[in-house]
Parts: structure tokens; sequence; C-alpha cells
């Protein structure tokens, strides 16, 4: 357990604590920020308080952090010890979701009621025991290659990311789009890009069975980044796991399918679920 201390990111709160709500933390995704999560604000903020950082590498938060995944997690654990947050319903998004996992690695699961883990994977590189990282096979070769381009080729590659973000064979609401190109191309690629490495070097298979917590694995049907058995697969790796399926979504199931992921979210929150 690390010394208690005082969290280093930029963080985005709303609502208040209540007496039998849960709090709920989201953690938002590679090269996107906290702003990403104006769905839940506004359909939760009102039910109880909801909290979202900009994670180390990203938004206001920047370089103020160690540029790690373990370094996310340290902080996301001193913000939740700052704001003598308990119960807390955890959600991580894509990378959001790495943190969360090192957060339970690092410091356990005291302070939390539940895991939302969404569309992600246990470790993204694929190699020849693994293949449920990225849908297009992306391995540790391939990865040197991206880590390559990151920064030279950053307006090309925020494009790409963006698109990639919502479902395939479907058409993306444009606004959403827009959004989501602008924020993306903004973003730091020099921070960026040891953000990516370091995500990439993850792997938290061994941790998934002794996580003592409810998990929620939400999967986009349509995700252009990983296939729905990777949800599966985790699922039976964690002791008390659940599979929330988002037929219409993408790799992010909370902008896509607001609705029902707020749902969830209050669900877990007021401990209907």
């Amino acid at each position: 357990m690390m010394e208690k201390r005082a969290c280093r990111l930029a963080v985005r709160s709303a609502g208040n604590i209540r007496p039998g709500r849960k709090p709920v933390v989201l953690l938002h995704g590679w090269s996107c920020h906290s702003g990403f999560f104006d769905p839940q604000f506004s359909a939760l903020a009102g039910e109880t308080i909801v909290i979202a950082p900009d994670l180390p590498g990203h938004g206001r938060t920047a370089d103020k952090s160690e540029l790690t995944i373990e370094g996310a997690a340290d902080e996301v654990a001193a913000l939740l010890s700052e704001k003598d947050l308990h119960d807390t319903v955890l959600a991580g998004w894509s990378m959001g979701a790495h943190v969360a996992y090192s957060l339970v690695e690092r410091h356990g699961t005291e302070r939390l009621a539940c895991l939302v883990i969404e569309d992600m994977t246990a470790k993204v590189l694929n190699d020849d025991g693994w293949k449920l990282g990225t849908s297009d096979g992306t391995d540790s070769a391939r990865n040197a290659q991206i880590l390559g381009t990151i920064e030279s080729h950053w307006p090309q590659l925020s494009y790409r990311i963006a698109d990639r973000i919502f479902a395939r064979e479907a058409e993306t609401d444009p606004e959403m789009l827009a959004f989501a190109v602008t924020q993306i191309g903004a973003a730091d690629p020099k921070l960026l890009r040891a953000m990516w490495a370091s995500l990439t070097a993850q792997d938290f298979r061994a941790l998934l069975p002794g996580i003592d917590i409810p998990a929620h694995l939400v999967t986009g049907a349509r995700s252009r980044l990983y296939h729905r058995r990777v949800a599966s697969w985790q699922a039976e790796h964690i002791r008390h796991a659940t599979i929330h399926t988002f037929e219409a979504s993408g790799h992010a199931p909370h902008l896509e399918e607001p609705g029902k992921f707020n749902r969830l979210l209050l669900d877990l929150a007021t401990g209907v679920l």
C-alpha cells in the first residue's frame, strides 16, 4: 500500500455522495480524456457522485505524473483515498481498463464495489500463444513500427484511431466522430507514445483469477479493435464476471449506446446489480 498523498491528476467531478448510492469513477481510453464521458456525467450526476480523471499523458494532466499504466493506477488509488471513496464502481474503457486492473494488482479492492471493463483485453499484443489481443493481430514486431510512427505521423494516425472507435459497418454520428477526431488530434503524441509503450507491455492474465469483486465485462458486438470472445475469455477467468453485450456498438458503448450503458452504471451504483 502506497503512502497517502495528493492525487496529481486533473479531475472532473459532478454530483454528490448520497446514502445508498455508490460513487462512480470513470477511466478513459488511450488518446482520449475525461470529456469523452460527457453522456455519463449528464445522466448520472443527479444520482450520485461521478468522477473522471485525465490519466497521465492525457488532457489537462499531461506530463504532471509518471507516464505509465502503473503510475496511472497509483494516481487513481491516491484519488480514491483523497476523496475518501468506498464501495466504488470503477469503470475502465480500453486503456482505462488496464489502469483499473493495475490498481487492483497494486492496491487491492478495499475501496471498490465492482469493476466495469469496457471493450478491453487482458493483453493487447498477440503472440504465438495468445490471439486475443487486438483483432488486427498486432504483435511485438508490428508494435515497434507503431511506436516509431506515433510522433511523426500523428495527424494521419489520430484520424484513423478516432474512426476505429466506432462500430464497423455502421454510420457514425457525424458530431460524435468530429468530436473524437478533434480531441484525439489535439493530444500530445510524445506523451501518448510513452503511455502506448506502457499499455502494450501489460499482461493481466495471471491477475484475473484473483479478482475478488464482481466484474462487468462490456463488449461492443461491432468493435473493430477486439473480438467478442475477448470478453468470454475474461469471464472464464474471473470468479464473479458478467458479460454485457452492446449489439449496436463498436469500441465505445458508453458513447454509442449511452442510455443502455448509463442504466448499467446506475444499476450498479444503486445496488440493483
